[in-house]
């Protein structure tokens, strides 16, 4: 078997060794890098042959799967953009990003029909299975959520060098953040590739020589059991996914044997601590954390060892970044003091694409800021507060949801928890939490407002406690508390109420 660690990437490892297993689909089915590679090079010739030319926009609407890695690694070599679009999103939601993107082609699976879109399989029929000529790096053009209004594309410069170019840099980085490195790793697809972060590992994965398996869905024990079965060495998953995790069976977790992880990245939304100590509990030290958006990609990381010394941060700047805490004025804030975060990368300024006002707004000269509220210890860890969006001030005073949530989240009879403020004459706002009970508990207000009480400070708890019987979330398990807040306060049907603070 020959030694691919030194080889600069997929295309290259599919040269040297077709044989080595490349993807195992949701439905067991198994492809070899040499079968990707042929597959990837038929639709890369059947792009070409639509036209399409460096700088071109193709989109793909479509589920996890053999058809999604395809489209990604066909056009990271051919010099084009790729948009991984949400297949569950609406018919005019999913036109309004073909419109934006300026997509040439569109790709869709059977499953969502889009109109005017190809196949896969359409691409890729009678085309040859060799190298394209004329290989220049293409770039994925992730759309963000759009929680604030119309998702925007993120778009970055295309480098024009060959798609090797830049694999030994991304090899390293991953090395540094991850511990991540290039072998016969198994790294386990639980999210929607539509998404950033879940989409770069893929990817990454390939790059790095290992095998993917895709989970047809997130189901907890499912996960569990692949991770059993194949060996599963790393993944990327989301704190929510730990928490359901967290609430199988004590009977039903011992049955598999999860040995084999050396790296789960997580990353998407807060962990609160205490869920995150019990993963590692049960585990063992192999969650990696960082902290980034779609704009900034990995900006903050933190390895096991350094959280457990540090419970609660996301971690120092990453090669290649800083990092600065700035007041309202724009002044620089000393540790310890939480203001908006900053953060400058060495991989170039993105672009939201048609948008220059909003990629302005968003910036401070050569730095960018995610929205979030935090602050830097002595030492240059940065800890998140929350979302500057979803900040509540009751009385005058700094409330942040995350910190009420994850307080919540430790009592055994919730399952999930939404924090978010509402409008009060006298306090300005009320701290309202929306909680869904685990499966057969019923806990009352009163018992979580004591259960609060060591935890807390008395001026932060909920006035207001509902119980739910689901929270809405994204694939990628964030809330959406604006749309939660827009819910509550159309509906004005307030549940018990907790009483005064």
């Amino acid at each position: 078997m020959p030694d691919i660690t030194a080889l600069p990437g997929f295309y290259r490892i599919a040269h040297a060794d077709p044989g080595r297993r490349a993807v195992i689909d949701g439905d067991g089915t198994t492809t070899s890098y040499g079968e990707l590679l042929a597959l990837v090079n038929r639709v890369s010739h059947g792009l070409r042959a639509r036209g399409l030319t460096r700088g071109d926009v193709v989109a793909g609407v479509l589920p996890n799967g053999l058809d999604q890695v395809v489209m990604l690694m066909a056009t990271g070599q051919i010099g084009l953009y790729y948009v991984p679009v949400n297949w569950h999103l609406t018919d005019a939601e999913i036109a309004y990003i073909l419109a934006d993107c300026d997509a040439r082609v569109v790709v869709a699976g059977p499953d969502r029909p889009v109109a005017g879109a190809l196949t896969a399989a359409g691409l890729a029929a009678g085309q040859p299975a060799t190298d394209p000529g004329d290989r220049t790096a293409g770039s994925v053009m992730w759309y963000t959520s759009g929680t604030t209004g119309f998702p925007k594309g993120v778009q970055r410069r295309l480098s024009g060098a060959e798609p090797e170019a830049a694999v030994p840099a991304v090899t390293w980085f991953l090395g540094e953040v991850c511990d991540l490195r290039p072998g016969d790793g198994i790294h386990l697809v639980t999210s929607p590739m539509y998404h950033s972060a879940p989409c770069a590992h893929t990817m990454f994965a390939l790059h790095l020589g290992h095998t993917l398996v895709i989970a047809p869905g997130f189901d907890p024990a499912g996960v569990l059991e692949l991770v059993d079965r194949h060996r599963v060495t790393n993944s990327m998953m989301v704190p929510t996914m730990f928490h359901r995790m967290l609430r199988l069976p004590e009977e039903v977790r011992r049955s598999y044997d999860l040995s084999s992880l050396r790296q789960v990245m997580h990353t998407g939304a807060a962990c609160p601590p205490a869920v995150k100590k019990a993963v590692m509990d049960w585990w063992g030290p192999v969650l990696y954390e960082y902290y980034g958006s779609t704009e900034a990609a990995i900006a903050f990381a933190v390895k096991p060892h350094e959280w457990l010394e540090r419970p609660g941060t996301v971690g120092r700047p990453v090669p290649g970044f800083e990092a600065r805490i700035l007041g309202p004025e724009g002044e620089e804030l000393p540790p310890g003091e939480p203001g908006m975060v900053y953060v400058k990368s060495g991989l170039g300024r993105f672009t939201y694409r048609k948008d220059p006002a909003k990629t302005a707004a968003g910036m401070r000269g050569e730095w960018y800021a995610p929205g979030d509220i935090g602050f830097l210890d002595k030492d240059g860890y940065l800890f998140l507060c929350d979302r500057r969006t979803d900040l509540i001030v009751s009385g005058g005073v700094n409330i942040y949801p995350a910190e009420v949530e994850a307080a919540l989240l430790e009592h055994p009879a919730v399952a999930d928890v939404a924090v978010i403020g509402v409008p009060d004459e006298e306090w300005g706002h009320r701290v309202a939490a929306l909680v869904q009970p685990a499966p057969g508990a019923r806990p009352t207000p009163q018992e979580l407002l004591d259960h609060l009480g060591p935890r807390l400070a008395r001026f932060k708890h909920p006035r207001i406690i509902e119980f739910r019987d689901e929270l809405p979330r994204t694939p990628t398990g964030k809330l959406s508390r604006s749309r939660l807040r827009e819910d509550y306060l159309t509906d004005r049907a307030p549940g018990p109420a907790a009483g005064p603070v």
